[in-house]
């Protein structure tokens, strides 16, 4: 959340220079989670076989069958964290997405219309403006898609819903 938050304030700011870099470290971070979902099913298929569960228990499922102790509310505070932290991720998602959709209109900040060289009907674009708008562009695209990545389902199926 912190990397989809410092995401939205530089684009607020209108740090838009930053933007290629914050979408880089949103995906370095969505790359972790996703090797961090391997060894949670891992780890949680081992725990699951032990309580005589399937493999594929959620983590409601765990809390349930856990052995009378400490176990039980362990797990189900766990799962009441996790489900708190998720909705937090989707809504920063949703905000940061809406940002950056935001961002990308004709005439948003960062997209206005280049200067023109020379004068009258046969006026040419300025091809490095031309260049930065179409940098740009594909910096929101892909920051757009790197957003739209953060949703984590098959956390939200861990957890029981």
């Amino acid at each position: 959340m912190f990397r989809l938050e410092t995401q939205r304030l530089h684009v607020l700011a209108g740090n838009l220079q930053w933007l290629s870099f914050t979408s880089a470290e949103v995906e370095a971070v969505l790359d972790r989670l996703r090797f961090e979902a391997l060894a949670r099913s891992v780890e949680s298929a081992a725990v699951a076989a032990e309580w005589g569960l399937p493999a594929q228990a959620a983590l409601n499922e765990l809390a349930a069958a856990a052995p009378p102790g400490a176990w039980p509310d362990v797990l189900a505070d766990h799962l009441e964290g996790l489900r708190a932290l998720l909705r937090q991720l989707d809504d920063a998602a949703r905000t940061g997405e809406a940002t950056l959709r935001h961002l990308g209109r004709p005439g948003g900040p960062g997209m206005s219309p280049g200067p023109c060289a020379g004068r009258g009907a046969t006026a040419q674009p300025d091809t490095a403006g031309v260049l930065d708008q179409l940098t740009m562009a594909g910096n929101i695209e892909r920051a757009l898609a790197v957003v739209r990545r953060s949703p984590q389902p098959l956390l939200a199926q861990y957890l029981g819903g």
